[in-house]
């Protein structure tokens, strides 16, 4: 009998990326949680599987349920024995943070809280992966790189909800002796990604003959920067770390002592949003028509630069498939193929 894993978020974005890649990699079950919420979608999974034979469908379970409210015994019923949990399910968009705070402390706290109680009485679990983002450690000055273990600098209500989120897990691995990974990821970039997001969103403008807004810093001189990591390489990167286990540990990450591992998740090169956006009408073969707007000025919350350090993932022996301009590349030519995924 093979091994069962959680995802929690499958109908998400990067969720059902990380589905595909184990579905494609391993032999295990899969079990998803999703709430499915206008960041969660079947219709990914039903385009996803498409061409999958009926064998490799029924290795996925999809459960509805959401992270606010506890794990039942009937939801219980339905998961046990998992070997593996992915905890991806979160809100995850900066500006509705900062309208409606709340639901941001409820989805990506209380939620976290809820899954990691169910998750330290599961008998045969190896590992909790806990999905973070390079936002809690704020803005990054120019040529710096955050790493692992540094200080939270959350600028906005999102970002500090992970970092809630993330402190739990750490909690919960002091406590309980619950088996924690805290990855970070930057900016993901992928298949089936929801159109309100920069990369398909300027697509669409591109497409559709609309300025495309870049935001920048005060004068209009200077456009906000990422670094941009395409979504199967988190994908790989994550079951490369699970299976890799012994190779993190080894690595004494804080070097204070904690027990909690942290891995950061970034891409290969770092663009600003208009480069990104050049990239975009590169690779479409659309004019693209630009403004430099400032509005991090305008809306607080809004980091200019986040930056972080690819040193420790490199020196167990991780890097990305594939390079910033490629992904890019597949990406534009394959939204041009599915035209249905960049409409609103």
């Amino acid at each position: 009998m093979s091994e069962k894993v959680l995802v929690t978020g499958g109908a998400g974005f990067i969720g059902h990326i990380l589905i595909k890649h184990l579905l494609d990699n391993t032999d295990w079950e899969i079990v998803t949680i999703d709430r499915l919420d206008y960041s969660g979608n079947l219709n990914r999974f039903s385009h996803m599987l498409k061409d999958a034979d009926s064998e490799t469908k029924k290795r996925v379970k999809i459960i509805y349920h959401d992270l606010k409210s506890e794990i039942n015994n009937l939801i219980d019923s339905q998961i046990r024995d998992v070997k593996h949990v992915f905890h991806l399910a979160a809100s995850s968009h900066v500006d509705r943070s900062i309208v409606d705070p709340m639901t941001f402390v409820y989805d990506n706290v209380v939620a976290t809280g809820n899954l990691l109680n169910y998750a330290r009485n599961l008998d045969k679990l190896e590992t909790f992966v806990y999905f973070s983002t390079d936002e809690v450690f704020g803005p990054a000055p120019d040529n710096i790189s955050f790493k692992e273990w540094d200080r939270y600098n959350s600028t906005n209500p999102y970002s500090a909800s992970k970092a809630g989120g993330e402190e739990l897990a750490v909690a919960f691995e002091n406590t309980y002796d619950l088996p924690i990974l805290i990855t970070h990821t930057m900016n993901v970039f992928g298949e089936r990604q929801h159109p309100e997001k920069f990369v398909p969103n300027t697509l669409w403008k591109l497409r559709e003959n609309k300025k495309v807004l870049i935001h920048s810093n005060k004068d209009k001189t200077k456009p906000g920067s990422r670094h941009y990591v395409y979504a199967e390489d988190v994908a790989r990167a994550v079951l490369f770390l699970v299976q890799n286990l012994e190779l993190v540990k080894k690595g004494n990450l804080d070097e204070y002592g904690a027990k909690c591992l942290k891995v950061n998740i970034p891409g290969t090169k770092e663009l600003n949003n208009l480069e990104v956006a050049q990239l975009i009408s590169k690779f479409s073969g659309y004019k693209l028509n630009y403004e430099l707007v400032d509005f991090h000025s305008t809306r607080p919350g809004h980091d200019l630069r986040y930056a972080l350090d690819d040193s420790f993932i490199k020196s167990i022996g991780w890097e990305p498939k594939y390079s910033v301009e490629e992904g890019f590349e597949k990406l534009v030519k394959w939204f041009l193929e599915n035209p249905e995924w960049l409409d609103f």
